[in-house]
């Protein structure tokens, strides 16, 4: 793979990166993406009846039970050389904040703690009706489980569509993208908004945008510095001709 000369020394030299990853980066240790997911026994539900609060309200258990078995496939994945490559950037860089779209946690598991997680994560549970985090319930066998405190249903920690995104976390994104130096969106279509809109801002604020995707994305174009392969294969390759 080639890595131009001048992006390896701007890389070098910068002290201030944020790097914005999404499902593509999870898609290589075997996580589904959100559409994959709809599959086997649950392709016959819409988005709608699976993923939203209008959902849960009508079919908790359905709901409740989709993401029981979405946690079941995090939980058997593990960290690829992406998301270790990221977490051995962190301890790198003298300023570092990795946004992610992915609720999977993999990224801690790799290493990486200065993480935003933009879409929450689905190995937390919150009460649907207080919206605060819930770490352990009763096991009554009820499906979904009830909150300890007012007694209304748990679901996961996710942000679902219709949502909005949390707002201290999403200032924070903003407040990552817009003061670094260098800013890498990796394994994201960059459709999906508000997120989509980080590496434009990036851009508006003077940084060296790279893209890291196998396939072009709407950003491709505006990116100052395209790197077309798996992240799993781009970022260890990268970080190997920064730091040896």
């Amino acid at each position: 793979m080639t890595i131009p000369a001048a992006l390896l020394a701007r890389l070098a030299a910068a002290t201030r990166w944020t790097v914005l990853t999404g499902a593509g980066v999870s898609q290589e240790s075997g996580v589904p993406t959100f559409r994959d997911a709809q599959t086997g026994l649950w392709a016959r539900y819409r988005v709608e009846e699976l993923a939203t609060p209008e959902a849960f309200r009508q079919q908790p258990r359905l709901v409740w039970e989709w993401y029981a078995w979405r946690r079941e496939l995090v939980a058997a994945a593990k960290p690829n050389p992406a998301h270790v490559a990221l977490a051995q950037l962190e301890a790198r860089v003298p300023h570092f904040r990795l946004v992610t779209q992915n609720v999977d946690g993999l990224h801690q598991r790799a290493g990486s703690r200065r993480v935003i997680e933009l879409h929450g994560n689905i190995t937390r549970t919150k009460c649907f009706a207080e919206d605060v985090p819930v770490a352990t319930w009763p096991e009554t066998g009820e499906v979904p489980p009830r909150c300890p405190r007012c007694g209304g249903p748990l679901r996961p920690d996710v942000v679902w569509f219709g949502e909005l995104l949390p707002p201290a976390e999403l200032e924070e994104a903003w407040q990552a993208s817009t003061t670094c130096e260098v800013f890498l969106s990796v394994g994201t279509s960059t459709v999906v908004y508000p997120a989509a809109a980080l590496p434009s801002e990036a851009l508006r604020s003077g940084a060296t945008v790279v893209e890291v995707n196998p396939t072009p994305t709407p950003f491709t174009d505006q990116a100052h510095y395209v790197l077309a392969g798996p992240a799993g294969v781009v970022l260890p390759e990268l970080l190997a001709r920064l730091w040896t």
